[in-house]
């Protein structure tokens, strides 16, 4: 058994439940433990099981109190939780510490969507874990592929949907994954989305678009993702229509013509929602999403163009765009064969070139 605190200054290191002071009754016992002075105020203790033995394949947890031996304050929280969480499952649980006249930190179930192409086939020899981090903390290195929900096979794509329950971690910032393999192979991930169980917006969004050659003998590999972009839903839209009003308000509004083409092959369209973002010498537009084609009803099937138009602050030359999806739907992968901005006022064509 080891846990994991977290202070206002940082976290500790784990610490092993050893020291054992005293059986106090039946099924209860006390540690000693000694934490740096540094942590600052408490928030937050993760518990959880550092290594499964063969005599020990589940261990029930009743009652946690922890006392500050030198200011006698003290916190105890009823768990009546068992680790692992199910058979291979999660060996973490997650509580906020509430002390008097302090605001506790919720336990927020998160929602994580692994796009990938080949994950699945290889899941039984795979081992892969993510450590979500945030303005309150992370959450350890959580296992991915334990308990998969909501999986979804196309011929070249696939996703599936984790589960796991942590205190808030505020604004996400990045992902470490860690992978490893009891056998060469090839995995090839895509992206990643993150958000709360209860909330459809927002919706954090993890580019990888990398295919990792895990060797069997050598050590796990470990990536760093950032954040890409942020899905905000209804108050990203309140915010643009804001922006367009002042914009138009101040006659400072440019317009664009966005053309998007569909490749012409095997299930290059796609049903999920299209977002867009323009990169100038002089500015970036806030995130657009393509829904409104003027041709289509149903924008972005095989072979079709779709125009779009839309307006924004001035941007000077366009540089670059980013442009992607949310993965919504069955066999959502989409095959974009090129861009083509138009921007009137100045007579300028760009075009973005993708074929992928």
């Amino acid at each position: 058994l080891v846990m994991v605190f977290y202070g206002s200054n940082g976290k500790s290191n784990l610490v092993s439940m050893e020291n054992k002071v005293e059986h106090q009754a039946k099924n209860q016992i006390t540690y000693d433990i000694h934490l740096p002075s540094d942590l600052g105020m408490l928030y937050k203790v993760r518990l959880g099981l550092q290594s499964l033995e063969n005599s020990i394949s589940q261990l029930s947890l009743r009652h946690f109190k922890m006392q500050n031996t030198s200011t006698l304050d003290t916190f105890s929280l009823t768990i009546n939780k068992t680790l692992p969480l199910s058979l291979n499952g999660d060996r973490w649980i997650e509580f906020p510490v509430e002390w008097p006249l302090k605001e506790a930190l919720s336990v927020i179930t998160y929602h994580l969507t692994v796009f990938s192409r080949n994950i699945l086939s290889e899941r039984n020899l795979v081992h892969m874990t993510a450590c979500i981090y945030g303005t309150h903390g992370d959450t350890g290195d959580r296992s991915l592929l334990w308990s998969l929900q909501n999986v979804q096979q196309g011929e070249d794509n696939e996703s599936f949907l984790v589960i796991m329950d942590a205190v808030e971690l505020g604004e996400l910032e990045k992902v470490i994954l860690l992978i490893s393999s009891k056998t060469d192979c090839e995995l090839d991930i895509k992206k990643l989305h993150l958000k709360e169980a209860v909330k459809d917006h927002p919706i954090y969004v993890f580019e990888v678009n990398e295919a990792f050659s895990v060797d069997a003998n050598k050590p796990e590999i470990q990536r760093e993702i950032p954040v890409s972009f942020v899905i905000r839903g209804d108050k990203q839209k309140n915010d643009i229509d804001n922006l367009l009003k002042e914009g138009s308000q101040a006659g400072n509004l440019t317009e664009y013509t966005i053309k998007v083409y569909t490749g012409d092959k095997r299930g290059a369209g796609t049903d999920a929602n299209v977002h867009i973002i323009l990169f100038g010498n002089e500015d970036k537009s806030e995130v657009f999403q393509l829904s409104q084609s003027l041709e289509h009803q149903d924008p972005f099937e095989r072979g079709k163009v779709d125009t779009f138009k839309i307006k924004t602050k001035k941007l000077g030359n366009l540089h670059s765009i980013e442009i992607g999806h949310d993965g919504k739907g069955f066999a959502s992968g989409w095959f974009l064969e090129k861009v083509e901005i138009t921007e009137a006022s100045r007579n300028s064509v760009y075009c973005f070139n993708c074929n992928r």
